[in-house]
């Protein structure tokens, strides 16, 4: 897979954090750093959808978001994240 290698600044406090969550799941700080980005890009995928079904079906009431979330609690697979190592 093609690499684009970007730099980014972050505060020491926070570094320091995402230094020792990547340590403590055995990844490199780019791995952890890619991972990251990935998870918020499909949450940010996720409320586009879920905001064009809203305008499309209208807002769910809290039961149906509920089970919603039930149901994608049941059907979750957890990965262990250093199977992803870098």
């Amino acid at each position: 897979m093609a690499m684009d290698k970007i730099s980014i600044s972050l505060d020491d406090s926070l570094a320091q954090v995402v230094r020792d969550a990547a340590a403590e799941e055995h990844l490199s700080v780019s791995a952890w750093i890619s991972a990251a980005a990935q998870d918020r890009i499909r949450n940010r995928l996720l409320r586009i959808a879920l905001d064009a079904d809203a305008e499309v079906f209208g807002q769910m009431s809290p039961e149906e978001i509920a089970a919603l979330v039930a149901e994608a609690r049941e059907r979750a697979i957890v990965t262990d994240p250093r199977s992803d190592a870098a």
